[in-house]
């Protein structure tokens, strides 16, 4: 079901040095600019844009929202790196093995330069 995840950027040319890093991290490639002047990633089938906002406001991050990126536990730790290295916070706990409601997953979070909560996540299975 998932096509496409959209998030602003008060400042696209901080965005794009972030993104491009941490998803060339995982073997995904740089972003274009469309005529609109808003960031455009292809990988997997999916699309990910990084927009000024359209209503001239400033963006914000949601509260409460996540957007997670699918990835094994080598690409999660290239990308968490990649992240830091460009302008990203790490949050949360360190990238690492997490267990709970009969689930065991590789998680690494990211808050990107406009605040946006980013997940890298890989299931476990045994």
């Amino acid at each position: 079901m998932y096509s496409h995840m959209m998030v602003g950027s008060n400042d696209i040319g901080r965005s794009k040095k972030f993104y491009d890093a941490t998803f060339t991290a995982m073997g995904g490639r740089a972003g274009s600019v469309d005529p609109k002047g808003r960031l455009i990633y292809i990988h997997n089938g999916s699309m990910f844009l990084v927009t000024p906002p359209i209503d001239g406001q400033p963006a914000t991050h949601g509260n409460g929202c996540t957007i997670g990126f699918a990835m094994t536990p080598e690409q999660a730790d290239a990308w968490h790196a990649a992240g830091v290295a460009n302008g990203g916070t790490a949050i949360e706990d360190p990238p690492g093995i997490r267990e709970g409601g009969g689930f065991k997953m590789y998680l690494a979070y990211l808050r990107d330069p406009d605040g946006n909560k980013l997940c890298a996540l890989h299931r476990v299975t045994d």
